[in-house]
C-alpha cells in the first residue's frame, strides 16, 4: 500500500514537473520547427534577431521563390540582425543571404496567445532593411503585441522578370520574389509564432511606402489568403493601371512588359543567357531605381490582375484595414523646380486631363507650392488609399479605418520650410514610438501623437478596431460616412482631405482603364 502511495505521489510530481516544463518562461531560448534559437532578455521583453525563415537565395536559388530553411543542430544564437538585402552600389553589410526575421515578444511563457504585428519595410522596392533603428519594435511590443519584422529581397534581385525565368517556373511566371519572401515569412509566423507566445490566428501586417504597397498586394494575393487577419498600410496602395512608362502611382507592368525589361537588363549586364546572369557576381549587377526590373509585376499568380479590378470583383482577402497617408508626400517626390517644368510634366503624364488637374492642383506664377506638390502626393498615395477605402467599404464585409497624418511645426513665413506639411515616411517614427529625442523641434504634441498612434495601431492588432477608452473615437469609414482620423497636434475626425481634387484625379484613372485611355498610355 505504501509503495502504491509513493508511486502515485511520484506520478503527480512528474506530471507537475512536465507541465512546468511546457509552460516555463521564455528565458531567451525557444524551440521552433527547424531548431533552437536563443535571443536576449531586455527590459521585460525577449528579443530575437536574425532568425532564418528561408534558405539563402544564392547560387541557383537567385531569382527563385524562397525555399524551406535547412534545420540546424544545437542552439542558434539570434542576437544580431541578419544582413540587409543587396541594394544600391554600396554592398557593405549587405548580402543575397538576407531572408531573416526579428521578434520582440512580451510573453513570459509559450502558452500565451498574444496578437502578432508583422512589419514590412519600405524603400521603393529597391532599398530597405529590418535593422533600421526607427523599426525597433520594443515600444510596440510593450503595448501587448508580439512584434515581427520580415526581410525581403529588393531591387533587381527581388523583382527581375525574364522569359527564361518564366519558362523554368512551374507557374510560368517570374519576378515578384520579394513578395514571395514576405509570404514565406508570414507562413513561418503561422507555423512558429506560438512558440514565442504569439497567436498564429491573430496576425496583422503593416508597412510603409513600398511596405504599404506590399500590404495592399498581399491583401489581393490568393497566395497570402489566411496568413493574416488584419492589415495596416501607411502611404501605400497599388490600385493604378499598368503602363509601359513608369510614373508614381502607375508603376505596375504586365508580365510581358516586365520580361522585356529583364531582357534589356541582361543585355546591359552583357550576358545572353539566364545561367550567365545567375553566375554574374552580385557586385557586377546594376542595382537601383530607374534601371528596370525592380518593381512587382502583374503575373497572374502572385498578383493576379490590376488590383482595382480585383477589388471591384470582390476578389481580395477581406480583413479589417487601417490605411492612410501624409499631408506633404509630394515634397519627397515632386522634382519640378519651376511652374513651366511642372506644367510640362503634368501635360506629358495626364494628356487630355492635364487642364482639369492643373485647375485642381494649381501652380503659382513663380513657384511650385504645396497645392501643386499635392498632385504627386495624391497620384502616388492619396488616390490609392482613398480608392482602397471606398472599394473595400463597398465590396467587403470587414471594417475600414482611414487616417491623414499632418503632424509638423507651424513654420514661420520667413522659414525655408514655410508651407510644408508632413513628408513621406515621417509618421514611421511616431507609430514605432521611436521619436528622435534630440530633435529641437520635438514638442509635447509630438509625443502625444506618437503615443496615440502606437495605441491605435496595437488596439487594431488586438481587436480589429483601433479604438480604446483613452483615445478619441475613430469612426469606421464608409461611403455614407466618409470620416477620416487626422493626426495634427491632436487626433480628431474630419472629412476626406482634398476630396474635390481627388475626384478630378479619379476621372483620369477611370479614363485610363477605358479602351481609349489604355491605347493612349501604350503609344
Amino acid at each position: 500500500m505504501r509503495n502504491a502511495t509513493l508511486s502515485l505521489f511520484s506520478i503527480i510530481i512528474l506530471s507537475f514537473i512536465s507541465c512546468k516544463k511546457e509552460q516555463e518562461p521564455i528565458p531567451g531560448q525557444v524551440k521552433i520547427a527547424d531548431g533552437i534559437v536563443k535571443g536576449s532578455v531586455e527590459d521585460s521583453l525577449t528579443i530575437f534577431k536574425g532568425i532564418p525563415f528561408a534558405a539563402p537565395p544564392v547560387g541557383n536559388l537567385r531569382w527563385k521563390a524562397p525555399q524551406r530553411v535547412q534545420s540546424w543542430e544545437g542552439v542558434k544564437h539570434t542576437t544580431a540582425f541578419g544582413p540587409a538585402p543587396i541594394q544600391g552600389n554600396d554592398q557593405n553589410g549587405k548580402s543575397e543571404d538576407c531572408l531573416y526575421l526579428n521578434i520582440w515578444t512580451p510573453a513570459i511563457s509559450s502558452d500565451e496567445k498574444i496578437p502578432v504585428l508583422v512589419w514590412i519595410y519600405g524603400g521603393g522596392f529597391s532599398f530597405g532593411a529590418t535593422s533600421e533603428p526607427v523599426y525597433d519594435g520594443a515600444a510596440l511590443a510593450k503595448k501587448g503585441v508580439v512584434l515581427v519584422s520580415i526581410a525581403y529581397r529588393v531591387g533587381q534581385i527581388g523583382f527581375l522578370a525574364h522569359p527564361e525565368l518564366s519558362i523554368e517556373n512551374p507557374d510560368k511566371v517570374s519576378g515578384n520574389y520579394g513578395i514571395l519572401d514576405q509570404i514565406a515569412g508570414l507562413q513561418w509566423v503561422k507555423e512558429n509564432i506560438a512558440a514565442f507566445g504569439g497567436d498564429p490566428e491573430k496576425v496583422t501586417i503593416f508597412g510603409e511606402s513600398a511596405g504599404g504597397i506590399s500590404v495592399s498586394m498581399l491583401c489581393a494575393s490568393p497566395l497570402a489568403k489566411g496568413l493574416f487577419q488584419g492589415a495596416i498600410s501607411q502611404s501605400g496602395g497599388s490600385f493604378g493601371p499598368s503602363r509601359p512608362v513608369t510614373f508614381p502611382g502607375e508603376n505596375m507592368k504586365t508580365l510581358a512588359l516586365a520580361e522585356k525589361e529583364g531582357l534589356a537588363y541582361a543585355n546591359q549586364v552583357g550576358v545572353s543567357s539566364l545561367q550567365d546572369l545567375r553566375n554574374t557576381p552580385v557586385d557586377k549587377l546594376p542595382m537601383g531605381m530607374g534601371i528596370g526590373g525592380a518593381w512587382p509585376n502583374i503575373d497572374g499568380n502572385v498578383i493576379p490582375d490590376d488590383q482595382f479590378k480585383l477589388y471591384e470583383q470582390g476578389k481580395f482577402n477581406d480583413v479589417p484595414v487601417l490605411i492612410g497617408y501624409n499631408s506633404d508626400e509630394g515634397a519627397s517626390f515632386s522634382r519640378e523646380k519651376s511652374p513651366a517644368e511642372f506644367i510640362a510634366n503634368v501635360e506629358n503624364r495626364y494628356g487630355k486631363f492635364s487642364k482639369e488637374l492643373l485647375e485642381a492642383y494649381p501652380v503659382s506664377e513663380n513657384s511650385v507650392p504645396k497645392t501643386a506638390r499635392d498632385l504627386a502626393r495624391d497620384a502616388a498615395f492619396g488616390w490609392h488609399t482613398w480608392s482602397w477605402a471606398r472599394l473595400q467599404s463597398q465590396k467587403g464585409n470587414s471594417k475600414v479605418y482611414y487616417y491623414y497624418f499632418d503632424q509638423h511645426p507651424e513654420y514661420s513665413e520667413g522659414s525655408p520650410k514655410f508651407g510644408y506639411g508632413s513628408p513621406h515616411g515621417q509618421e514611421v517614427a511616431y507609430v514605432f514610438q521611436n521619436l528622435n529625442q534630440d530633435n529641437p523641434d520635438l514638442s509635447a504634441s509630438d509625443s502625444s501623437i506618437s503615443e496615440a498612434m502606437g495605441t491605435y495601431w496595437t488596439n487594431f492588432t488586438k481587436y480589429g478596431n483601433p479604438n480604446g477608452d483613452t483615445l478619441p473615437e475613430w469612426p469606421e469609414f464608409s461611403e455614407d460616412n466618409p470620416k477620416v482620423m487626422y493626426f495634427q497636434q491632436t487626433p480628431y475626425v474630419g472629412p476626406v482631405p482634398s476630396e474635390a481634387s481627388l475626384n478630378a484625379l479619379n476621372n483620369y484613372f477611370e479614363w485610363r482603364r477605358s479602351g481609349e485611355g489604355e491605347n493612349w498610355a501604350n503609344q
